[in-house]
């Protein structure tokens, strides 16, 4: 009797344990749920780097381009009799400094009111594209002249202030209400501020590839009153 109960306990034991295959089949199903986790887990470290990539170059692109848009949107129209108000002009051989050229030159009454400084909000601005100090980078830097001291009795040097690197382009164009043009000068034909301006910007080897030789482009209008009426 005692035989026959340890035989029924034997095989009770021998039922309920696991054979050899399919602890095999357990140990390989769980490896692949393991790799397909460990390839889920490192494309979402991928994918956070290069969003992360993404918006730290764009952070200063737009920076750049708010500095701009907000120079343009408080832009001082010309008057003939005014000395704090001087030319808008886009294109041509205008220069800043020792003879560096630029893209745009036009007051602006964005300058900042400090006790300790003179000058009023009223600046002369220029934006130009000058060679990067660094020989190995690529692109050019984009560079922000500023003159605050507007009724000096001799030419004063602009204060540059660096805004982007890595810039292969910067192109302003001018809307006339027909038409967008490349050259403006308020000193010589045309008497009034554009309708708008048009900034095309360029970056030279930007993250995203599927961007590259894309241009970043914004439009700012600009609503004044013509140098005729002011002058009445």
């Amino acid at each position: 009797m005692k035989v026959m109960r340890h035989s029924r306990a034997q095989q009770f034991a021998a039922a309920r344990a696991f054979t050899l295959i399919e602890l095999i089949l357990s140990i390989a199903i769980m490896a692949i749920v393991m790799i397909a986790m460990n390839a889920v887990f490192f494309s979402a470290l991928h994918l956070r780097e290069s969003t992360n990539r993404v918006i730290a170059e764009s952070m200063p692109i737009e920076q750049t381009l708010e500095i701009i848009r907000r120079d343009l949107l408080n832009a001082v129209p010309p008057m003939s009799n005014g000395i704090l108000s001087g030319s808008f002009k886009v294109g041509g051989d205008t220069s800043i400094g020792a003879g560096e050229p630029v893209d745009i030159e036009f007051y602006t009454a964005t300058g900042v009111l400090r006790a300790n400084e003179p000058w009023g909000d009223v600046q002369k601005v220029t934006y130009g594209l000058r060679q990067s100090a660094n020989a190995t980078a690529r692109g050019r830097d984009l560079v922000r002249g500023v003159t605050r001291n507007l009724l000096a009795s001799m030419t004063t040097q602009a204060s540059d202030q660096w805004m982007l690197g890595g810039v292969e382009s910067i192109e302003f164009s001018c809307y006339d209400g027909s038409q967008w043009r490349s050259y403006w000068d308020t000193t010589l034909t045309d008497t009034n501020l554009p309708s708008a301006v048009r900034v095309r910007l360029v970056i030279s080897n930007p993250v995203d590839s599927t961007s590259r030789g894309r241009p970043v482009e914004i439009v700012v209008p600009i609503d004044s009153p013509s140098a005729l009426s002011q002058t009445q």
